[in-house]
């Protein structure tokens, strides 16, 4: 059947958009541009046909929900930095069938989930940022997963990982990369002092606990992560409260999981937040 062939935990700093345009902070965003760059090679390098995006920029309030619509297109500006991100057009392929089999696969394992291919469902920065620099040429379809989960738990997050996992490798006729999109810490740098942390962790003891983070998975060490993503994510200010990183480890194993991520931008401060690029070898699962 299918294959998941390649797995990584992004970021989508809007400062990367910037990082392009003329200005003060033209190519400050450059080895995060480049670390994206790579990770799509890999991808075609792999025969990828489809990635498949955890964002925490979309917010959902109820079960998990996947945008799966045929087609992607239009121009984005954020509401959130709309001096970092705007009227920057947008066009991909999605897959339909892949996000339905999705879905199915998580119903059937008890995680209520509802994919929406008949949809106006805009994607969020946290699909746009990467997309923008792994697929200009709409070389592979895109599936959008809800990861800013404001109301559900980090452990049946990691269930909704596996099950994207299984719906992959035994529902699927294709060959899928899956992305956590979002940062470590993300305390953002508090109203009027941004321009102070464009390139800084908020605090210190937030990117000491990023560091240390960052040990654990070169390290390959989950069974010490896991269980303490849950206060990772209390006390560094998780972004959409980390549920694409549960995803993310859900569909490697979880705990189970041994191997150690590659580094493929190294950690870095980007407006307060700590952010990384890394890929997260795949491995079969212990069933």
């Amino acid at each position: 059947m299918g294959k998941l062939a390649l797995a990584a935990k992004i970021t989508h700093v809007p400062s990367m958009y910037l990082s392009e345009l003329d200005g003060p902070n033209k190519g400050c965003r450059q080895a995060a541009i480049d670390g994206h760059i790579e990770i799509g090679r890999r991808c075609r390098a792999l025969g990828v046909d489809t990635i498949v995006v955890f964002d925490v920029h979309w917010l959902v309030n109820s079960e998990y929900h996947i945008n799966c619509a045929p087609d992607f297109s239009g121009r984005y500006t954020s509401n959130e930095l709309p001096h970092f991100i705007k009227n920057m057009e947008y066009a991909y392929p999605g897959n339909p069938a892949l996000g339905h089999l999705i879905a199915h696969a998580a119903n059937e394992a008890g995680v209520r989930s509802r994919a929406h291919s008949d949809t106006t469902l805009e994607m969020e920065y946290g699909t746009l940022v990467p997309m923008r620099y792994m697929n200009q040429d709409r070389h592979f379809k895109v599936v959008s997963v809800s990861a800013w989960c404001a109301w559900h738990d980090l452990n049946e997050s990691a269930k909704f990982g596996r099950a994207v996992r299984r719906a992959i490798e035994e529902r699927y006729e294709g060959t899928v990369a899956i992305l956590a999109s979002g940062s470590l810490s993300h305390h953002f740098a508090e109203n009027g002092t941004a321009p102070d942390y464009m390139h800084k962790v908020w605090d210190p003891f937030l990117e000491q606990v990023d560091r240390r983070v960052v040990e654990l998975w070169e390290k390959g060490d989950w069974q010490t992560f896991c269980p303490m993503l849950k206060m990772y994510n209390e006390q560094c200010w998780g972004e959409g409260g980390m549920h694409d990183t549960a995803m993310l480890l859900g569909a490697l194993g979880w705990t189970d999981y041994t191997q150690p991520v590659e580094v493929i931008t190294p950690y870095f401060g980007s407006s307060g937040t700590g952010q990384i690029n890394a890929v997260f070898p795949v491995t079969p699962l212990n069933n």
